[in-house]
């Protein structure tokens, strides 16, 4: 398969492209360092045309978007959220996710490949402790944004699903996470190859539970 991954520099990211490389399989991971095999920041529109370029007219099987920051993190309510966060973390999270999409399109209708979409438990509406505004916004527009693209997207062959990691042992998640970046790439990358059209807008844990929206 030929399989595009954003974010994939460190964490689940580069866990996955460790993966699907060990398997064989041409993967293309970006990220904003030059580790990366393409070097793209996808809060910067400028940067897709190297995407584009990058890729050319090769179809894509699968396209990871994983990229993502949390960035109000331990924010209070009382003095917290500042406007540029907001701003920073839906350019990561939300316009970065469909950019990614819109630019790949073409190769993805070529393979009639599949998008898979991380967003997170903290972007359900029917999971609200409060918090982390900032992320839970996101990340819930990331949900809503990846059935909406399942909806148009289906007729053309195009699989779109949702995912929620696990709470990671990542610098995102810390040290006192519940499960290892192993353990989600494997829960993930078995959701991923399952995913097709009968199953396309669903919203899934890493090991396979249904989540509520």
């Amino acid at each position: 398969m030929n399989i595009v991954i954003t974010g994939a520099t460190r964490g689940i990211g580069a866990g996955l492209a460790a993966h699907y490389k060990a398997l064989g399989h041409h993967v293309t991971g970006t990220g904003r360092s030059d580790t990366a095999d393409l070097r793209l920041d996808v809060t910067q529109p400028a940067d897709f045309a190297s995407l584009a370029a990058a890729v050319g007219t090769q179809p894509v099987d699968l396209l990871v978007c994983n990229a993502g920051v949390y960035l109000d993190k331990g924010h209070s309510i009382d003095d917290g959220y500042e406007p540029d966060i907001w701003a920073q973390s839906f350019a990561a999270n939300v316009t970065g996710v469909f950019q990614t999409v819109q630019t790949l399109l073409p190769s993805l209708r070529a393979a009639k490949g599949n998008i898979a979409i991380i967003s997170s438990q903290m972007g359900s509406d029917t999971r609200a402790p409060g918090g982390s505004y900032i992320y839970r916004a996101s990340k819930a527009a990331a949900l809503n944004l990846g059935r909406n693209l399942a909806t148009d997207l289906k007729s053309e062959g195009i699989a779109v699903g949702i995912y929620h990691p696990g709470w990671v042992r990542t610098d995102m998640g810390g040290d006192g996470a519940a499960i290892s970046v192993d353990e989600s790439v494997a829960g993930l990358s078995a959701r991923f190859a399952e995913l097709d059209i009968a199953s396309t807008g669903s919203f899934l844990t890493w090991d396979g539970e249904t989540h509520p929206f």
